[in-house]
């Protein structure tokens, strides 16, 4: 039965698509609304072609939820990364002017020419995992907001005694030591009093997101709390956003996909590289806050830093160094675990869910693209070394790592 393509350009209230065929002639196309009523005939529109593999743009980003829908469904999803979408756009047309239209057209060419897009499958699991990481990353957020309010107020309250690092206890105290008698004064405290109460909800919300996001890590079978500097929200992070790691071929896609190759930019007889600033800068964040943990800390990753500046390199050349070693321990964990789990599951089909299917191509929604141009191709990164923390030491890098 010939193979037939639905290419899908989503947006959150509508989704395009267009239909064609391994000979790239085009058998449908149509625009839909994606509320139960669109999304049903949407469905019943693609009936028409039984052997039929949708291609979404972006299943890891605005494509997410469409895809998911039709993973639920039991319907086959592969997803086109938008910069594949982009050039197809560019060579087929002559321009790179979008349209929903031709951005349909150009994710079904890329679905029919391209080998090796990622199948999707469904993770309850991880989607799980990734929704609670989302919230937690929002506490964060929240937390800093709420704690730059309290710096502002508690400043004018007591002038010159403002902390960098401001704590629940500490803003207790500066709180506790002030009664202002003038009513803008004592508006001002009860403002800040009002902060501080949200401060201590948001800081006990998150210390629950953080166990709670442990015992999912741990009951994945994941050993990525190990490392240094991984705490369990970058672990989750890292877990949720990856799914499959049997999708990376080697640690160098993989640190493209992170952000953390350099880029060859040598000329004529200069050798040099420069700063990578493609790949999921999310991704990046995280292992960007391990390192600053390992800097902090009595580690490998602070002897290793501080041997790069001594070689002459600037604190943020050597903080990259770090990040793509980290990266690569990162990868290494994760197809390490991927293989235990494999085996595992091998000696017990039916066991518990922490399995990441290791010799598999076919990846999670919850993941992201790693397909980079030839220009992205990293470099070989640093030697591996040991980055591992030990039992003993965990609780402590568990508060630094968020």
């Amino acid at each position: 039965m010939e193979r037939i393509i639905i290419g899908v350009d989503p947006h959150k209230l509508s989704a395009t698509i267009e239909v064609v065929d391994d000979h790239e002639r085009r058998l449908g196309h149509g625009r839909f609304t994606t509320d139960k009523a669109g999304y049903t005939a949407m469905l019943t529109y693609a009936k028409a072609w039984p052997a039929r593999t949708w291609a979404v743009e972006g299943a890891n980003g605005v494509g997410r939820p469409l895809a998911q829908r039709l993973l639920e469904g039991g319907e086959d999803v592969v997803d086109v990364p938008a910069k594949l979408a982009a050039r197809v756009r560019l060579f087929d047309t002559g321009h790179n002017r979008k349209t929903d239209a031709h951005d349909a057209h150009s994710i079904a060419m890329v679905a029919v020419r391209t080998q090796g897009l990622r199948m999707l499958r469904p993770d309850g699991e991880l989607e799980a995992l990734r929704m609670l990481v989302d919230r937690r990353e929002a506490l964060s957020r929240r937390r800093v907001q709420t704690v730059d309010r309290l710096q502002a107020l508690l400043a004018e309250l007591l002038p010159g005694q403002a902390k960098k690092d401001l704590t629940t206890g500490q803003a207790k105290r500066m709180l506790a030591s002030v009664r202002p008698r003038d009513i803008a004064g004592r508006t001002r405290r009860r403002i800040a009093a009002e902060e501080l109460a949200e401060l201590v909800a948001v800081e006990s919300k998150m210390k629950k997101a953080n166990a709670e996001l442990k015992v999912i890590v741990l009951a994945r079978g994941s050993h990525l709390m190990d490392l240094r500097g991984v705490g369990p929200v970058v672990a989750a992070r890292v877990l949720a956003d990856v799914g499959e790691v049997a999708r990376f071929a080697d640690r160098n896609r993989f640190a493209s996909w992170t952000g953390t190759a350099p880029l060859d930019a040598s000329s004529g007889e200069h050798s040099r590289h420069r700063l990578s600033r493609a790949g999921d800068r999310r991704m990046n964040h995280m292992i960007h806050i391990a390192a600053i943990s390992q800097i902090r800390l009595d580690t490998d990753g602070r002897a290793y830093y501080r041997r790069k500046r001594a070689e002459g390199k600037r604190p943020l050349e050597a903080i990259r160094c770090l990040k793509r070693r980290i990266s690569d321990a990162i990868y290494r964990q994760l197809v390490t675990d991927a293989a235990a789990a494999a085996a595992a599951a091998v000696k017990a089909p039916d066991a518990g869910p922490g399995g990441h299917r290791g010799a598999s191509h076919v990846s999670s929604a919850a993941g992201s693209n790693p397909l980079t141009s030839a220009s992205d191709q990293p470099l070989p990164g640093p030697a591996p070394t040991t980055l591992r923390r030990t039992a003993t030491t965990r609780k402590t890098h568990l508060h630094a790592t968020g």
